[in-house]
């Protein structure tokens, strides 16, 4: 785990870094959610509306709706594929993601398309890491707080 101005984001993950998603392949699928930054900057997640299971989705476009009391936003898929679940838990305890982003708060889990082509667009390892520093010191975003 590594932190950035107070934000944690874990040196395994593949990260989305201007949408602030991660994901972490897990066999044939790929475990999706937002990063420590995003609940961070959301506060208090008050409602998750998830997209159903068996849905294919296209890279980019939106898994789950995000609702705070200061924002409401999308959570983009960082690959393509089919929906094959989502964190139904989310709906009731929507600040799951507050308090475990990276485990209980995931979002929801696909079977890629391609994961090869997809994941070459995302930030990982210590390069990604990097990334996400330039990133949050441009921005001047910081966690916690």
């Amino acid at each position: 785990m590594t932190v950035i101005n107070n934000c944690d984001l874990p040196d395994d993950l593949y990260y989305v870094v201007g949408k602030h998603v991660w994901a972490r392949p897990e066999g044939e699928l790929v475990t999706v959610g937002m990063t420590d930054v995003a609940q961070s900057l959301a506060k208090t997640i008050i409602a998750v509306t998830l997209k159903a299971p068996g849905k294919v989705i296209a890279k980019g476009k939106n898994l789950a709706t995000v609702e705070s009391g200061k924002w409401v936003g999308p959570v983009p898929a960082p690959v393509g594929g089919e929906i094959v679940e989502v964190n139904a838990d989310l709906v009731a305890s929507p600040g799951l993601i507050n308090s475990d982003p990276y485990g209980a708060g995931w979002v929801a889990r696909l079977r890629p398309t391609d994961w090869e082509a997809d994941a070459a667009d995302l930030a990982t390892g210590a390069d990604g890491i990097a990334a996400y520093r330039a990133f949050l010191d441009a921005e001047g975003i910081a966690c916690g707080g």
